[in-house]
């Protein structure tokens, strides 16, 4: 492949991952604290689904033509930036495996709430707060890889 086919897929990779990621990060936060345990559910569903769809074949795209493309334009793979962006991306990896097996919990934890109608088990609410606390350091990693995927400091 070219270099610019194969740096379509990297953004366009990256723009799925990032955006599926904050735009499941919003709708089921927002959704679980409104308490709507029949909408929380739902949401939570199609979160996991998400996930499947978008993001796991974009964790895997990503380095895959990332390193393409450091091999098309020479880079070194010592570069600050590289080494950092390859830092980080594992680091926000390190947050997403534990974040999917939560969700997955708290689909059906969510699911039960509907089936008992009760409201979301205290469990749901733990999982959602440590959630929530490793989403922010995957946030702040990715944002700074795409500072570093543009930039490129030395």
């Amino acid at each position: 492949m070219d270099y610019v086919t194969v740096k379509w897929l990297h953004i366009l990779s990256s723009t799925f991952l990032f955006g599926t990621g904050l735009g499941s990060a919003f709708y089921m936060l927002f959704t679980s604290l409104s308490k709507d345990v029949r909408a929380t559910a739902v949401v939570v569903r199609y979160v996991v689904l998400a996930d499947w769809l978008f993001t796991t074949p974009t964790i895997i795209l990503q380095p895959l033509t990332g390193f393409y493309l450091i091999h098309l334009a020479g880079f070194p793979m010592t570069s600050s930036w590289i080494v950092w962006s390859i830092v980080l991306y594992f680091v926000a990896g390190a947050c997403w495996l534990p974040v999917v097996w939560m969700q997955i919990r708290m689909r059906r934890f969510a699911q039960e709430a509907v089936e008992r109608n009760e409201p979301l088990p205290p469990i749901y609410w733990r999982y959602l707060r440590i959630w929530v606390l490793l989403g922010i350091p995957a946030f702040f990693a990715l944002v700074i890889v795409f500072y570093l995927m543009v930039a490129k400091p030395a």
